[in-house]
């Protein structure tokens, strides 16, 4: 009864969408009201960054049943939204009373659809692991047409999706998938896996292949760090975050402190969500080189966090999400025409030139390939340029290209950060708020 009450609702109150490109003198406003459900905040963030939009700004707000979200966004080049297409498809997919990511399962798997099969891994990371997993899916005859692949604290994790040589669509011989299955176990499995290696086919039904990396990394705990040198790492590229008890008005503040990339809020936001986190009101801000972000939260069930161990988990967990994705290792683009063997023989090349893939992006549409990798020698360190020129010689000039430097920018400065809605909930004193940890 609850939920029909819930459902008529919603078709009483549809979602409604502003669109203003006047009210900024930089940036598109997107205004979004609706009646609050868990995952609305998600559903819209993920329906902008699809878009390959850049949020710059954030208004969040969803107490008393309904929501209402400002976003500032700008495309690619740092421009106003002005393409009248992309502006109703904003406005046409926003405001349809569906929601646009279903819940996901908690587990790991492998599931044909009638385009592909979507084959998800995830193991202990190593040098030369995504050319050994391409080689093998080669010798299947599984041709890669898209891919995406994220490694964190030693741990790696990929979205894969191949069709058959051969026919061009989805592999659903139970045989087959079945010897897929065992032989990428034993290439994830290495000699010291002291964790379980998992392939298996995605769940059912549509899986947002950014999410579900997330999901599959939090399976596998990539959040606990590992025990590793931190000679030469830069220590202002890790996130600052915060966990605090805002006693008076009954909500936990997290606020997040890291360098600013695309995709950002997606990232923190996919992973409150998922850990069954509510944002009632936050601010999100991002500056030149470093992106604020602050929640005021309660857990579904309407509670604060209660525990230190909570809160410790949850700032772990947070840290993790911003680091996934990070930009670590020199970028080079591949853009050729698309073959079958083509992503095994370019990953062999790396691994023969010891080149290490931090992540990768692997897309195929009209017959052309543009692959997107991440890389760093072995030993974690930027690669000797005339290592680069020797696999440009080998590959093509022209195709792979060199699409950043690795140079890091100078570090930020520090900023004083105070509660941006201190004047909203008017906390008296330092003593409402519990400092539970810190992370710099």
């Amino acid at each position: 009864m609850d939920d029909e009450y819930a459902k008529l609702i919603r078709r009483m109150n549809p979602p409604r969408v502003v669109i203003d490109n006047d009210a900024s003198e930089e940036a598109t406003v997107i205004q979004v009201d609706s009646v609050n459900k868990h995952g609305i905040l998600l559903e819209v963030v993920q329906v902008l960054t699809d878009m390959n939009l850049v949020i710059t700004k954030a208004y969040i707000s969803s107490d008393g049943g309904w929501f209402m979200d400002v976003f500032n966004v700008v495309d690619g080049d740092g421009n106003k939204i002005r393409d009248k297409g992309v502006i109703n498809y904003i406005t046409k997919t926003l405001e349809r009373d569906a929601s646009f990511v279903p819940p996901m399962r908690g587990t790991v798997g492998v599931m044909p659809s009638e385009d592909h099969t979507s084959i998800e891994l995830s193991g202990t990371d190593r040098p030369g692991l995504l050319s050994e997993v391409c080689a093998v899916l080669a010798d299947l005859h599984c041709n890669v047409v898209n891919a995406e692949i994220w490694t964190h604290n030693a741990r790696a994790a990929a979205v894969v999706h191949v069709t058959d040589d051969s026919t061009g669509c989805a592999i659903e011989d139970p045989n087959r998938l079945s010897k897929i299955k065992e032989l990428l176990c034993n290439v994830l499995k290495g000699n010291n896996d002291l964790k379980t290696a998992k392939m298996t086919l995605s769940p059912p039904g549509f899986t947002h292949r950014e999410r579900r990396l997330h999901q599959i990394m939090f399976a596998d705990r990539d959040y606990q760090r590992v025990e590793r040198a931190e000679l030469g790492k830069d220590k202002s590229s890790r996130p600052h975050v915060t966990v605090l008890d805002c006693i008076e008005k009954d909500y936990t503040v997290i606020t997040m402190r890291s360098k600013d990339r695309p995709k950002l809020l997606f990232d923190t936001v996919c992973t409150l969500t998922d850990m069954q986190y509510v944002v009632f009101h936050g601010v999100v801000h991002t500056g030149r080189m470093e992106a604020y972000q602050e929640y005021y939260i309660r857990h579904v069930d309407g509670l604060p966090m209660s525990s230190d161990a909570e809160r410790e988990r949850v700032i772990e967990c947070l840290e993790a999400a911003i680091e996934r994705r990070a930009s670590e290792g020199l970028e080079l683009e591949l853009r050729t025409e698309d073959r079958f063997g083509l992503l095994s023989d370019i990953t062999r090349v790396f691994r023969e030139n010891s080149l290490c893939i931090k992540r990768a992006e692997i897309s195929t549409e009209g017959g052309k390939a543009k692959d997107t990798f991440y890389v760093t020698d072995v030993t974690g360190n930027p690669v000797n340029p005339q290592i680069i020129d020797s696999i440009r010689q080998q590959i093509g000039h022209s195709i792979l290209q060199v699409k950043n430097s690795n140079l890091s920018p100078k570090a930020p400065q520090e900023t004083t950060m105070s509660f941006l809605f201190g004047n909203i909930f008017k906390c008296r004193t330092l003593q409402n708020f519990k400092l539970i940890r810190s992370y710099s």
